[in-house]
């Protein structure tokens, strides 16, 4: 491969612009030719499940509280080699399985995958960094420069993750969000017609997959740990843990208050639905007057040159046709 044809900038322009176009058309099309898959996310807690229900009949069996466990294991390629380096140790994050489990990933396996990815991303960066800038193209830069620029590589590394994990979460929370209170609504429908908490968050999971196929993951699993966990109270905690918004969260402490005083829920619940519909309204009131600042930038670069054109590309024909006569 020649190096100046890698090297050239009109190339290099050429392929970012060919790597946005493509990032745009995947992007338009995604919602398109994407299969949400809701039936099998329903149908992998359904199985999580029933785990759950053999492993606590095991426990039972078994007649001891502490041989049994109720969690996944993980004996991959990942945890070998993060318990052989001690990167759980080394890379500790006390915040690491909150994060996981916001943006849809729970057990020990992806907690292993993160420490693992955390720890070659950096090496990866840093090593593209500088084969890039020692071998290809070192864009004039001196020495110390491009020791700055593998160091900078070797920080964005060790955040990428971080900030994978906080996009794939603030995607969900937001697809979760615009739901939920329409699913608050259905909720109180079905605990005001007499259905028990457990069989109205079940059938709400079951009607908003359609608009929310993260919400029904969450309302499914709810069921799932009000079934089976000790205190019921540790289900609605886990699920204002793993959405990590304030609306799902006076919801959730609503419904253990209802649980321990006994208080109405219905009225509790037409409250919350109010309140979280109001924050939605404001969201979107919030983006939109965000809007124009946002699309004053894209104007001056997109716009009025085209507009300039438009107004001045005759008046200067004009002009030359005159001048040449």
């Amino acid at each position: 491969m020649d190096i100046a044809a890698l090297t050239n900038p009109s190339n290099l322009l050429t392929a970012f612009i060919a790597l946005v176009v493509f990032a745009t058309i995947i992007t338009l099309a995604a919602p398109v030719m994407s299969d949400r898959g809701l039936e099998g996310r329903l149908k992998s807690v359904a199985n999580r499940r029933e785990e759950l229900r053999r492993r606590s009949r095991e426990a039972i069996a078994s007649k001891s509280s502490s041989g049994s466990s109720l969690r996944h294991t993980d004996e991959g390629l990942y945890k070998n080699i993060v318990d052989r380096l001690q990167l759980s140790k080394l890379l500790e994050d006390p915040k690491v399985v909150d994060k996981l489990a916001q943006a849809g990933f729970r057990g020990p396996q992806p907690v292993s995958t993160f420490y693992f990815f955390r720890f070659v991303m950096p090496f990866i960066f840093a090593v593209v960094t500088a084969f890039y800038i020692y071998v290809i193209n070192d864009f004039g830069l001196l020495g110390m420069q491009k020791m700055c620029a593998c160091v900078g590589a070797l920080a964005i590394g060790y955040y990428a993750p971080n900030v994978y994990i906080s996009n794939i979460a603030q995607k969900r929370r937001e697809s979760i969000v615009a739901a939920f209170p329409d699913s608050l609504d259905l909720l109180l429908i079905c605990v005001e017609s007499g259905m028990s908490i457990e069989a109205a968050i079940q059938k709400v999971g079951a009607e908003v997959g359609s608009s929310s196929m993260e919400l029904a993951e969450e309302l499914s699993l709810l069921t799932a740990e009000l079934s089976y966990l000790p205190d019921r109270r540790l289900a609605y905690e886990g699920l204002a843990r793993r959405t990590n918004h304030p609306g799902i969260r006076s919801v959730a402490t609503a419904m253990i208050q209802a649980e321990r005083y006994g208080t109405p829920l219905g009225a509790a619940l037409r409250v919350m639905a109010k309140e979280n519909r109001e924050l939605r309204l404001s969201a979107a009131e919030k983006k939109a007057a965000a809007l124009p600042a946002q699309l004053t930038v894209p104007m001056i670069l997109f716009f009025l040159p085209v507009l300039f054109v438009v107004i001045l590309g005759p008046a200067i024909i004009k002009i030359q046709d005159v001048m040449a006569k």
